[in-house]
């Protein structure tokens, strides 16, 4: 029987240091997400999102990355999931990309805003139908009766709204516009890179090293 305490990896794919790493953390979220396309990774654009709800319970999930730039990065959900719930009274959320294959992690705190509704509604038409039927079927989170409700759901929403469902107002998007950012490469004997972008009240980034 192998023992958690003895499962371990030594990185050695790559190193990152402040001689080569952009000034700017969206640049350099370009530069590793370039790599990360190049390398055909599975589900790639999938992040952790840890929020917490007004009392500081926190709450984790995946969700998906859409689109990201200078203002930040976007995922889509329902409004009313716990998530929405929590964004609405603690708009703060941190978002982690893990790349095992490339031994590199991503961390980005941030406040968080829901998009335009036409940004809403732009990405919400250029899913596939049967994904925006699930988006009014669906009461994301809360208990239903079982699969049978859930498709049977589905089928009266996709009667309702035929082949042009507009989009759910209780469905959209949001970003995460970042105050910090970290940047994480593994490298052998646990000593790790950590380059820090930290958001200054002048809108400059300072960057520092972290110890690992």
């Amino acid at each position: 029987m192998t023992h958690l305490a003895d499962i371990r990896t030594d990185y050695k794919r790559g190193a990152l240091d402040e001689n080569h790493a952009d000034p700017d953390p969206i640049r350099q979220f370009t530069r590793w997400w370039t790599e990360v396309l190049a390398s055909e990774l599975l589900e790639s654009n999938a992040m952790t999102l840890a929020t917490a709800d007004a009392s500081g319970r926190p709450s984790a999930r995946t969700v998906l990355l859409k689109g990201y730039d200078k203002q930040g990065f976007v995922f889509f959900t329902n409004y009313d999931s716990p998530k929405g719930r929590d964004l609405a009274v603690n708009p703060q959320a941190t978002l982690l990309f893990f790349w095992r294959e490339l031994e590199r992690q991503v961390r980005i705190d941030g406040t968080v805003t829901r998009v335009s509704a036409a940004e809403s509604d732009a990405y919400y038409d250029s899913r596939p139908l049967a994904s925006r039927i699930g988006a009014w079927a669906s009461p994301q989170s809360e208990p239903i009766a079982g699969k049978a409700w859930l498709m049977a759901k589905a089928a009266e929403m996709g009667l309702r709204h035929g082949l042009n469902p507009a989009r759910p107002p209780h469905w959209g998007g949001y970003r995460v516009t970042p105050t910090a950012v970290e940047f994480w490469q593994g490298r052998p004997s646990r000593l790790h890179d950590r380059l820090l972008y930290s958001l200054l009240p002048d809108g400059l980034w300072r960057r520092e090293r972290l110890a690992p």
